[in-house]
């Protein structure tokens, strides 16, 4: 399977469920208690970040999808740093409010990136304020392609019927990340995401593959939902349709610290994938790829679409080297959302020799990336003359990649390098030899977003035509 991402920015999701605030202590903690044998915690920071449906819609916003998140609150300071964290990663809040009632919250205390308590602070909201959600959220499907339903069994999904049966009737698909063993509650869905222990609840242990799919086609039947996704820890993922082969996906996580919110990001992600135009198995593949990097992460935590991007394309040095425009431009943003450094520079580089070297590792020490544009075959012959260039684009391309000073190779067919420089707009231009800055194609781009131009030295007595000429005289 190929996968790719999708344009997040078309995806429309509205997520509703229970909504809490996540707190978190952190601390070193270096004595046993004279008091009881736990350890003592000295806190040294303090967090506060979205979490249940609130931190399934900060997933969805995170890939710059548009995001709408409904659900119950206390009307208090709790709501407050709720809606402030939400609105402030931009997702559009439809908080109900309830006079007198707390704003559920979970405190965490870490220590050296391991949980050492949770205390939950909560209250059941009543069956009044449970029904206060239906109106809102007939109002709110109008504006979504896709509904995630997130239900952590706190009362804001008491009506989950009603909500599944109003999205189905404006056309929006419903995904469910479910709770509890009634799946009827369910009833019509287009998918649930229950993990292995929700799901062995409702059918039973499955011992094998086989089991697991039996049993999960036919919960397909006794609700009409349209597929099941079975989370299952280390052993990845199985996707069950009832129209194609069962889809095993084996885990990608390499580091385990932290499953909070695991759950929250696979639904995230796949409905944002979803609701961007992705088939189901591919929109599946990127949930388990996701799943596999926010594992990694203390706490709950979201991911972007740069990480997603890095992992779909391994590790970093599989993407060093020779790249057509369309990956550059996608690896440029990748960086720059690491906050590194985008150097650029161009030239023919035909028959490589030690002033290039020299050249392209004073480049290299101005940032943290450097790009080499490379003229093709024919824009060279144009600029050097028909006997040029001596060595095939590709191979100038492979051998510039080879050396450890160059992130990556792409080529161009212009006479100058003008339009590739504005798609790019690096953070410094650089050039080789004798030019004035002001007169190097692309300087005025770069200049006018905050840029430098370089000017560098070449090597003395070292050049390609020199080096030519030798060798013709024999």
């Amino acid at each position: 399977m190929q996968l790719t991402l999708p344009d997040f920015s078309q995806a429309r999701v509205l997520v509703a469920g229970d909504l809490m605030l996540d707190r978190y202590w952190h601390g070193n903690t270096g004595r046993i208690s004279p008091e009881a044998p736990v350890p003592v915690v000295h806190v040294g920071g303090v967090e506060e970040r979205p979490g249940g449906a609130a931190n399934v819609a900060l997933n969805v916003a995170a890939l710059q999808g548009h995001a709408q998140v409904l659900g119950l609150t206390g009307d208090d300071d709790a709501a407050n740093t709720l809606e402030a964290r939400l609105v402030e990663q931009g997702v559009t809040c439809r908080l109900q409010r309830v006079v007198g009632h707390p704003t559920i919250c979970k405190l965490r205390v870490l220590s050296r990136r391991q949980q050492l308590l949770r205390m939950d602070f909560e209250e059941p909201f009543e069956p009044a304020d449970r029904s206060a959600m239906i109106a809102p959220f007939a109002e709110a499907v109008r504006e979504a392609s896709v509904v995630i339903l997130s239900d952590y069994a706190k009362g804001a999904l008491a009506e989950s019927r009603a909500m599944i049966d109003t999205a189905r009737a404006a056309g929006c698909r419903v995904l469910v990340d479910p709770k509890g063993t009634d799946f009827a509650r369910y009833a019509g869905a287009d998918l649930l995401t229950p993990n292995l222990g929700e799901f062995e609840a409702v059918v039973g242990p499955c011992p094998d593959d086989d089991t697991l799919v039996e049993r999960a086609t036919g919960l397909l039947a006794e609700y009409g939902f349209g597929a099941l996704l079975v989370t299952r820890g280390e052993r990845g993922m199985t996707l069950v349709t009832r129209d194609a082969p069962a889809l095993h996906l084996p885990a990608h996580a390499r580091e385990v610290y932290d499953v909070t919110g695991a759950g929250d990001t696979v639904i995230s992600v796949l409905a944002a994938a979803l609701a961007a135009g992705s088939e189901l198995q591919v929109a599946t593949a990127l949930a388990n790829v996701a799943a596999g990097l926010v594992v990694a992460k203390v706490g709950t935590a979201t991911v972007t679409q740069a990480e997603l991007r890095h992992a779909l394309h391994g590790l970093r040095e599989a993407d060093q080297g020779p790249v057509d425009e369309s990956r550059l431009l996608e690896l440029v943003a990748d960086a720059r959302a690491r906050g590194e450094r985008v150097v650029f520079t161009n030239g023919c580089f035909d028959l490589l020799h030690a002033g290039h070297v020299a050249y392209l590792q004073q480049a290299s020490a101005l940032g943290d990336r450097l790009i080499v544009a490379v003229n093709d075959d024919a824009s060279v012959s144009r600029l050097k003359g028909p006997e040029r260039p001596l060595t095939p684009v590709q191979q100038r391309m492979e051998v510039l990649a080879a050396l450890a000073a160059v992130d990556y190779v792409v080529p161009f067919s212009e006479d100058t390098p003008a339009r590739l420089i504005g798609a790019v707009v690096p953070d410094v231009l650089v050039k080789g030899g004798d030019y004035d800055p002001d007169t190097i194609a692309g300087a005025d781009v770069v200049r006018a977003n905050g840029g430098d131009v370089v000017v560098l030295d070449f090597v003395d007595g070292v050049s390609t035509t020199g080096i030519v000429e030798r060798i013709r005289r024999g």
